[in-house]
């Protein structure tokens, strides 16, 4: 926050104007590195985000907030890459665990000196590109995230331990009061393990709770959220300066083995980055072919990943105690595409959007770092206040850019295969597709049918459809049946659209077929809801009153709109408007 003025004074006044301009997420570069923490801002308002080429160590360097990127070559790898600055100190820090040159997927590390082992930290009084100091945190194998200083200058370093064969993996939190000289380390209780449970046949990838993200509250507590096998993220808090935590406890956000970011405004809001999602229920492991290795059939290791197509942000005004937006801040670029598995080379980094860092800008906006895969990681600026929009709409006139649509190619599961890369990735397709309107106007829309195609997943299709999050408001759709209808279902959370749950999951769930909505005939369809229930018309007359299936203390954030879920060989329907408000 300190950097911002610094920031500002790098920018003309034609500059100045471009960066207040931006509202909506604008993708501004690709990033060099998996998203972990390789971004920093150094004190004259210079942005960094270091990464590597085959053998080379480099950094983008932008000096207009981010919208334009120059790169520098690292000659000497010794030196301090990005890190975090205490504020009370003037002192940067960052930690890894050392295990060979570079560290693992978290960081760009500095060479390590002889004798360093572990978790060690590395300290310089002078920034990015200059000598590091190295201290040793603890023995043993953690994997950290970035740290936060405190309002008394206490320096706290979140982290995990990786699961041994008695033990899942847990958080811990390093604390140093003496600028990071030494250090002493809390360990942490872990969230529960997933249970085979209806929809499930067989368990998740069992996180336990891990790649956790800091943030001090304005009265001194400190929160913890962290990333579990669960539906939603689990939180822990600590009163005294990170030295003892509460147990874990689940949070009403929502998010499965994806990476949870906190940060603080200047305005003294937060933001939290997430995945909203929810991933297709677990099938029979036994049952998968080729068969899974021993670790992805005892949960040990991944099988498939389905939620990390879509990463969201929400906005807090009172630390955390409630949270506004969940809107989708980008969508995986290649969330369709027919090679998804293959495509990239032989890299093992999931082609996911999940994973965040993320600095404050002039005139409140964000620049966002997102994404591990090359092929879907990006820069992006956008402004907090375009999370607390009341309306959105969508007629489809560009495109389907902002909907999902995806489906599933029957495809290998497991980690990665050999020579052919595929981190827990299925291949996709296109599913609802935009065509000719019926009525025979130049105008397009989104048509949507159940398939008999063998070659899916699922015969379902849909488009799933996000809106900033309400208690209160109404959604509008514009629909044809030609055979079958549609169902409807409003919720607070992105799911498939071939996902057959969905409704069930949803607050509000409507199946638009005949005669409601007869084969043939356009039908405005409105679903206006509180938290009582939601009243539904169409074409203007009363049709409805749905009861909440669920309580969704959020509010309602999503349309999830699909075809039914066995081919019928009918044809299907035609979607070709939506739009919300909230009230």
């Amino acid at each position: 926050m300190h950097r911002i003025p610094a920031m500002l004074a790098r920018l003309s006044d034609q500059e100045k104007k471009r960066l207040q301009r931006v509202y909506a997420p604008v993708v501004v570069g690709t990033h060099p590195s998996n998203t972990w923490a390789d971004l920093c801002v150094l004190p004259d308002g210079e942005i960094r985000v270091y990464g590597h080429d085959e053998e080379t160590r480099f950094y983008l360097s932008s000096a207009d907030c981010g919208f334009t990127w120059k790169r520098y070559d690292v000659e000497d790898n010794s030196l301090f890459c990005s890190g975090v600055l205490n504020p009370h100190t003037g002192r940067w820090f960052n930690s890894y665990y050392v295990k060979g040159e570079g560290g693992w997927q978290n960081a760009e590390m500095p060479a390590v000196p002889e004798g360093a082992a572990d978790w060690q930290a590395v300290l310089t009084d002078e920034g990015p590109g200059t000598p590091a100091k190295w201290v040793k945190i603890a023995d043993g194998n953690f994997l950290p995230r970035p740290g936060i200083a405190l309002s008394t200058g206490r320096i706290l370093i979140p982290a995990q331990i990786p699961p041994t064969d008695n033990t899942p993996q847990h958080p811990v939190v390093a604390r140093s009061d003496d600028n990071g000289e030494s250090w002493a380390v809390a360990s942490l209780e872990t969230a529960p393990a997933h249970e085979a449970v209806w929809p499930h046949l067989s368990t998740r990838w069992q996180n336990g709770a891990c790649e956790p993200t800091l943030i001090e509250r304005r009265d001194g507590s400190v929160l913890m959220i962290a990333r579990t096998s669960q539906d939603v993220h689990y939180m822990y808090e600590s009163f005294d300066g990170g030295e003892t935590w509460t147990a874990p406890q689940p949070t009403n956000l929502h998010g499965t083995n994806t990476q949870p970011t906190l940060m603080r405004l200047s305005t003294g809001e937060m933001l939290f980055f997430f995945c909203n999602t929810q991933p297709l229920a677990e099938a029979n492991k036994s049952a998968v072919l080729p068969k899974l290795g021993p670790a992805e059939m005892e949960g040990r290791s991944e099988d498939v990943f389905t939620n990390r197509d879509a990463n969201h942000a929400a906005i807090s005004p009172d630390d955390g105690l409630t949270w506004k937006g969940f809107r989708e801040v980008f969508l995986n670029p290649i969330r369709n595409t027919c090679d998804f598995r293959i495509s990239g080379g032989n890299i093992g980094l999931d082609k996911s959007v999940h994973q965040f860092q993320a600095v404050e800008l002039p005139f409140g906006k964000i620049l966002l770092c997102c994404g591990q895969h090359e092929y879907t990681r990006r820069m992006l600026i956008f402004d907090p206040k375009w999370l607390t929009e009341t309306e959105r709409s969508e007629d489809f006139r560009n495109g389907l850019g902002e909907v999902s649509t995806q489906v599933y190619v029957k495809s290998i599961s497991g980690y990665r295969r050999p020579v052919w890369n595929g981190h827990c990735a299925w291949n996709r397709t296109n599913g609802a597709l935009l065509l000719p309107d019926p009525d025979g106007t130049r105008e397009e829309a989104v048509y949507i049918e159940t398939t008999g195609d063998e070659r899916l997943v699922s015969p379902m299709q849909g488009v799933v459809w996000n809106f900033p999050a309400a208690k209160k408001g109404e959604v509008s759709v514009r629909m044809m049946p030609a055979g079958d209808g549609l169902t409807l279902s409003l919720t607070d959370r992105w799911f498939n659209p071939t996902d057959p749950y969905a409704p069930h999951y949803a607050a509000y769930t409507l199946e638009a077929v005949s005669p409601l909505c007869p084969a043939g005939q356009w039908a405005d369809i409105v679903l206006k809801w509180d938290e009582s229930g939601c009243d539904v018309t169409v074409n203007g007359n009363a049709a409805a009153r749905l009861s909440p299936k669920w309580d969704m203390p959020n509010g309602l954030s999503y349309l999830i709109v699909q075809s039914p879920k066995e081919y019928t060989g009918r044809k299907g329907a035609y979607l070709k408007r939506l739009s919300m408000k909230a009230e």
